[in-house]
């Protein structure tokens, strides 16, 4: 394709509904009822709701056009870093639409749930041998209840061997939820730098790690998108000191298949379904943050547990040394399908080659934009890579500005600012889902912006110049929030 994908298009300036209603106008005619009619004051009715009269033509349009106005995985590229925005298969959507599960009642007896049951029994399965963990629990609603549930674990399992600590180590490449999740369950972070690799150094956590502190929380793959390859040493570190190793599995999609977390001396970690396994995001979700651990730290996990004896699944709530509940029910066993339909399409080898897929895709693009932005760590990277606007500053031209400017050439901004280790950070995820057409528009697109970085600045301090909304005032944002909705 020639030319740049992003235009001004046909888009319409919509007008609220309380604008667009007109007094008489109706867009529903109510089904026949079976109980006796009670007349309504339709003027109290309007004066206190302030309900509008719609059409059906009105209601329809109205929410056609806003849906024209989002941008989503199934609209283009979203090469967002940390997040891992992927395309979610729709077979998945239609198998968790089906109506057994659809329909299902939390409260329904363990006799008329055998089908729901052994789906969360089998993708806990599915997601031990993925992890190279023993045992799993699929409670956690979210990656970062994920990351609590962790710190919950780590919190009773010294409680249990009689010891009380207080500090949890910290990298700078973490996830930066993971010194609030161990806050939250009284823990010090202690944070630690990352090497001129952008990696952990066991010398560095040799010097830090005592008997005081808990554990240690490692992003692998961490936020620079490198593999923390010192991991088994680190390990052995903070397990002669009897403390535990927690792993933010948030980035597992780039090692799908090809590293067994167990081996390495993981003890436990979360992961998120709704980045790795494809399911949706945000609008689509909810999310889903299981956790995974070895058989030393099985007696922990929430309950209730899915179990299977014999032929029968059942939930089981008799475990003594649990942390307890962190959700009512697994209201989000939507989002559990989705994943299992995920895997089971998949199968092992699709799976690792998904990982692969997404490493490569990530270094093409560093390998592409490597000379027209600038490369603090210039190595091969594993699902995501970072560049800075280090070059761009002389013409005062902020990784802010060539993000906006992305989006009129039709493209996401990808993820800006984060991590904070590297100034003016620039973090592109692509994933595996999106083909060499797609990521070859992506680098022109960013190539361009650079040039005109470069050559005319001024195009880029106020873009987006093309998008229905333009450049807001984040500093009046923050200062004087709307908070009235």
């Amino acid at each position: 394709m020639k030319g740049s994908i992003g235009t001004t298009g046909l888009i319409m300036n919509e007008p609220l509904l309380w604008e667009k209603g007109r007094e008489g106008r109706c867009g529903f005619s109510l089904p026949r009822r079976d109980v006796e009619s009670v007349p309504l004051d339709r003027e109290l009715i309007r004066e206190k709701l302030e309900f509008p009269d719609l059409s059906e033509i009105d209601i329809v349009r109205h929410f056609t056009r806003l849906s024209q106005w989002n941008f989503s995985v199934d609209t283009g590229m979203y090469p967002l870093g940390s997040c891992t925005m992927k395309y979610s298969p729709k077979t998945n959507e239609r198998q968790a639409g089906r109506e057994g599960f659809v329909i299902a009642h939390p409260l329904l007896p363990s006799g008329l749930s055998q089908g729901a049951l052994r789906i969360m029994f089998e993708l806990q399965q599915y997601l031990a041998e993925i992890t190279g963990m023993d045992a799993v629990t699929l409670q956690p609603a979210a990656g970062a209840q994920g990351e609590l549930t962790g710190m919950l674990i780590i919190h009773a399992f010294h409680k249990m061997k009689g010891s009380q600590r207080s500090k949890i180590i910290v990298p700078d490449t973490a996830h930066g939820t993971n010194p609030a999740s161990a806050s939250l369950c009284g823990y010090r972070s202690v944070p630690v730098k990352s090497n001129e690799q952008g990696i952990l150094s066991a010398e560095s956590i040799a010097e830090i790690m005592d008997e005081d502190t808990a554990g240690i929380m490692i992003t692998n793959p961490n936020t620079l998108g490198f593999f923390e390859e010192n991991t088994g040493e680190i390990a052995e570190i903070v397990h002669a000191d009897g403390g535990l190793v927690y792993c933010d599995g948030a980035n597992m999609n780039a090692v799908m298949g090809i590293v067994d977390m167990g081996r390495i001396g993981i003890d436990l970690m979360h992961l998120n379904l709704h980045k790795t396994f494809s399911t949706p995001h945000g609008g689509g979700g909810p999310g889903s943050g299981p956790v995974a651990v070895t058989k030393e730290l099985e007696p922990f996990l929430p309950v209730p547990r899915v179990v299977k004896e014999r032929d029968k699944y059942s939930l089981i709530e008799d475990c003594p040394e649990s942390i307890g509940r962190v959700a009512a029910f697994h209201g989000n066993f939507g989002v559990m399908i989705k994943a299992y339909s995920y895997i089971r399409s998949m199968g092992p080898e699709n799976l690792k080659r998904a990982s692969q897929f997404a490493v490569l895709n990530a270094n093409y693009i560093k390998e592409s934009l490597k000379g027209y932005l600038h490369l603090p760590y210039d190595r091969p990277c594993m699902h995501e890579c970072i560049f800075s606007d280090k070059d761009q500053k002389p013409a005062k031209v902020t990784t802010l500005d060539m993000a906006k400017r992305l989006m009129d050439y039709g493209f996401h901004p990808p993820t800006v600012y984060f991590p904070l280790v590297v100034h003016g950070a620039i973090m592109i995820e692509p994933t595996e889902t999106e083909s060499k057409d797609e990521i070859d528009q992506f680098v022109r697109a960013f190539r361009a912006v650079v040039n005109e970085a470069r050559q005319n600045p001024d195009s880029l301090y106020n873009a987006p110049n093309k998008c229905k909304v333009k450049r807001l005032d984040e500093v009046a944002a923050a200062r004087r929030p709307c908070l009235t909705g």
